[in-house]
């Protein structure tokens, strides 16, 4: 679906913006979103938005991360920011940015998706948009984030049962 998803981000300015549908690729085995979250959980860490740089800094280390959902409540997705947005904003704004709320620097356009979303549709959207962090929203709640790195693991792990499956073929 395209457009915001219901409940979220429809104040402020903030957009959340679904996945589109594309056409499906020929060698996809119609693998959801939801199969990653299964695979990796459905943790997500987040961080109001007057929280300062410097918390958001800590979260981002403590938990090994690169982004972190902007939410005040824990369910709705009132922007992302991402290591690079601290870098960029750093660059422009001096050390000062470390006292400053984390909703003047976060990205308020939120692209996400849905559980039921193709795994297919939502690699060719982190690749055209070159995101890396991409929140997942079912029922208008926040549910998980899915980073490149779940999908190219998730790409990996089912290649890798394909080729187990081949070589067991083969040999009987």
């Amino acid at each position: 679906r395209c457009g915001a998803a219901p409940g979220i981000g429809d104040s402020h300015g903030i957009r959340a913006v679904g996945l589109a549908r594309r056409r499906r690729r020929p060698y996809g085995r119609g693998m959801r979103i939801s199969d990653v979250i299964r695979r990796k959980g459905g943790d997500v860490i987040t961080v109001r938005t007057d929280a300062s740089v410097s918390e958001l800094l800590s979260l981002l280390s403590e938990h090994k991360i690169g982004a972190v959902v902007v939410s005040d409540d824990g369910e709705s997705v009132h922007g992302i920011v991402s290591e690079r947005d601290i870098v960029r904003h750093l660059h422009t704004d001096g050390a000062g940015l470390l006292d400053a709320p984390v909703g003047q620097i976060m990205t308020a356009e939120v692209h996400t998706v849905s559980p039921d979303d193709s795994l297919d549709d939502l690699e060719s959207m982190m690749t055209e948009r070159r995101f890396r962090h991409v929140p997942v929203v079912g029922d208008g709640k926040l549910v998980a984030i899915v980073s490149i790195g779940d999908v190219v693991k998730n790409r990996i792990d089912d290649l890798q049962a394909e080729r187990d499956q081949l070589r067991t073929y083969i040999q009987s």
